[in-house]
């Protein structure tokens, strides 16, 4: 079975790609092959971040690995946060993060988003990205306790409820991370 290394810790992006891949591949993350290193993410773009983190586990351990870069964009606020979702605040503090993007939009009618991940995949010597986005819009005031980062102020088009208030499974069917690893996994089955 082909085992590959997912290039993160966080608990909830290992649980929502195992989720979606199912028992098809070894899903690994950096702390199952002891790496405590904290991989650089100093692109511009989601696919140089998500390459960076490939790189990094390919030039220091050798090994088939995935990285991802994801994060919210807002047509109002010219497509922040971006690539600095995660630190949008200057921190990693999301309670702040989302605090941010809240009093930077104000009272601004214009609340279009989207969520998009992009994965790189490293895998018999060759690189490969697959991409995933989805369509919605921020609300005024977080709603919902599942979900992490700004899953409280996001609906996606065509539901009534922020991803933070819907169950994994459905988050899982619908969200940018499952686009994309939905792809990944579609090739990975085709090789």
């Amino acid at each position: 079975m082909l085992e590959l290394v997912f290039a993160t810790n966080n608990a909830h992006k290992l649980e929502e790609v195992q989720a979606i891949v199912g028992n098809t591949f070894i899903i690994k993350s950096l702390s199952d092959i002891d790496c405590q290193d904290d991989i650089p993410e100093t692109g511009l773009t989601f696919e140089e971040n998500a390459q960076q983190k490939t790189d990094y586990l390919v030039n220091k351990y050798g090994l088939y690995c995935f990285g991802d870069d994801s994060g919210l964009e807002i047509d109002a606020l010219n497509g922040e946060p971006g690539v600095y979702s995660a630190r949008y605040s200057g921190s990693r503090d999301m309670e702040k993060n989302i605090d941010l993007v809240l009093e930077r939009l104000g009272d601004n009618p214009q609340r279009t988003a989207r969520f998009k991940t992009v994965i790189s995949l490293y895998l018999n010597e060759q690189q490969h990205f697959f991409e995933g986005t989805v369509e919605g819009r921020i609300i005024e005031q977080r709603r919902g306790i599942d979900g992490f980062g700004y899953d409280p102020i996001f609906i996606p088009d065509g539901y009534d409820k922020t991803f933070a208030e819907m169950t994994a499974d459905e988050k899982n069917r619908i969200s940018h991370r499952a686009i994309a690893v939905g792809k990944l996994a579609d090739y990975l089955k085709a090789k």
